[in-house]
């Protein structure tokens, strides 16, 4: 396997996204090296990470690329590889800021730190709303993933991450990037049909 492609975490669909990744950042005009540092970061994140391979979340640092890539029109290797270290729901796999540094990401590290964990609506919007706009998308993308598996995790978390996501997410993409916020919209108001109508 290419360089660019790699071996992660010895897993079939880890090495599957790892090789979508560096197809899909080739396919739009980013160059061998950044494909493969974009692919790079990704390996570190899953092997950080350890998650299972039937865990819906193992994937969630090539998924967040993809969505950086395909909707977010993003083509800068150090934000893409930051999106495959970003996963703000979830502090207790975030990789320290040094590991990340130490493993050649130092551009990414600043930008990892500057993507706001979940919070009070009101605190995240404004947050989020004086942010960059590389650190906007990268809370949106990671965002986006994270909800597009949320009818996967307990029941009773979705009526509150579906409500932050409402109120401070979708308000910030609608700011930033018209596809994210298209996408955004669409899973509020199919989500909040398909569970959390009145009398499921």
């Amino acid at each position: 396997m290419g360089a660019a492609q790699g071996t992660v975490s010895g897993t079939g669909r880890a090495d599957a996204m790892a090789a979508r990744l560096a197809a899909a950042a080739r396919a739009r005009g980013i160059d061998e090296a950044g494909a493969a540092h974009v692919v790079r970061a990704f390996e570190l994140a899953v092997h950080r990470r350890g998650l299972a391979e039937e865990d819906p979340d193992q994937l969630h640092p090539g998924r967040t690329v993809l969505i950086l890539l395909e909707d977010g029109a993003v083509r800068d290797r150090t934000v893409l590889a930051a999106g495959a270290l970003v996963d703000a729901a979830h502090p207790a796999r975030t990789i320290a800021g040094t590991e990340i540094e130490h493993a050649g990401f130092a551009e990414e590290r600043a930008l990892v730190a500057a993507v706001p964990a979940p919070d009070a609506a009101d605190e995240l919007l404004e947050r989020l709303l004086v942010a960059t706009e590389e650190v906007r998308l990268l809370a949106l993308a990671d965002r986006l993933d994270l909800v597009r598996h949320l009818h996967l995790r307990p029941p009773a978390e979705w009526a509150a991450t579906h409500a932050l996501t409402r109120t401070a997410y979708l308000p910030v993409a609608e700011r930033t990037a018209a596809v994210l916020a298209r996408r955004l919209r669409w899973w509020c108001d199919t989500f909040a049909a398909r569970y959390l109508a009145p009398g499921r």
